[in-house]
């Protein structure tokens, strides 16, 4: 007899084969040694001579709950987040939580894929078009920044935590003298991961340089001096800073600078002058840009 021989007619108490359980459970016994791995469902008893899982009829609520949720594509990691819930609520409350972001990335790939389709179908310059670009001339600054490589999933978040740290700092540093602003070295994709760069003008230098000795060099920080120059910008709204409205923001921005016989002079960036928290969707918020020559 193997540890997958089935055994019939066994009543909630008493103990199943792994093959007479993956059968009752309608799974594989290689998924019920997995979800043992993964500790979403250990055997009623181990064998301690042979090896063999033994599982109770009992247990067959669970093994269809981890199947079932595994149907989601859910991550087994999450999967054992419901399943160890403490409370019916509490699992349900997690189950939301994950579907909610499995919509709102279905969401924006459905986004994308339509602005895909204009491309591909060489409706790219009726998108650029709805994209207003302009010129201005910019001083020279002294900024704190931060620079971190990072995933697409990670960048909004670190924005705003990274900002909010360089503008506390800047505090002690004469004060914010400009708008902040992220700068992006290389491109943070799946296939890439930066580095970005958060930017603060600050206007003491000295104490800039100060507070970077002290205790700056911990995410990265470091103080320099941002050369004057001139930008090529399209000005987008709340609801515009994030996939693809965003990325036809800085396409458009290209295509004008190409158009307009100007050179890129440096990596492109956005430029946050509004109080992001306050902002509805439709406010404008966030300069798309990029230096020029």
């Amino acid at each position: 007899m193997t540890e997958d021989d089935d055994v019939d007619g066994a009543g909630d108490g008493e103990l199943l084969t792994i093959g007479a359980f993956a059968a009752r459970a309608r799974l594989s016994a290689k998924a019920l040694r997995l979800y043992d791995r993964m500790g979403l469902l250990a055997p009623a008893h181990v064998d301690e001579t042979t090896g063999y899982r033994y599982y109770r009829a009992g247990q067959t609520e669970r093994a269809r709950l981890v199947a079932l949720l595994r149907q989601l594509d859910m991550p087994l990691a999450r999967v054992a987040e419901v399943v160890h819930a403490d409370g019916p609520g509490a699992a349900a409350a997690l189950l939301d939580a994950y579907w909610a972001g499995v919509e709102a990335r279905v969401a924006g790939q459905r986004t994308l894929a339509e602005y895909l389709r204009g491309r591909l179908s060489g409706r790219s310059s009726e998108v650029y078009g709805k994209f207003v670009v302009e010129t201005v001339d910019v001083p020279g600054q002294v900024v704190l920044s931060e620079t971190r490589h990072m995933t697409p999933a990670e960048l909004p978040a670190w924005i705003g935590a990274s900002l909010g740290r360089l503008e506390e700092a800047a505090g002690g540093c004469g004060g914010v003298t400009a708008a902040p602003f992220v700068v992006y070295h290389s491109e943070v994709s799946v296939e890439s991961d930066g580095p970005a760069e958060s930017c603060v003008p600050v206007a003491d230098e000295a104490a800039a340089r100060a507070w970077s000795e002290e205790g700056g060099r911990a995410r990265q920080t470091r103080v320099r001096v941002e050369p004057a120059g001139r930008l090529a910008y399209t000005r987008i709204t709340k609801a515009q800073v994030a996939h693809p409205q965003l990325l036809a923001a800085f396409e458009a921005v290209e295509e004008w600078i190409a158009g307009q016989g100007l050179t890129v002079a440096g990596p492109c960036r956005e430029v946050y002058f509004a109080d992001w928290d306050a902002a509805g969707p439709e406010d404008p918020v966030c300069d798309i840009a990029f230096p020029v020559r």
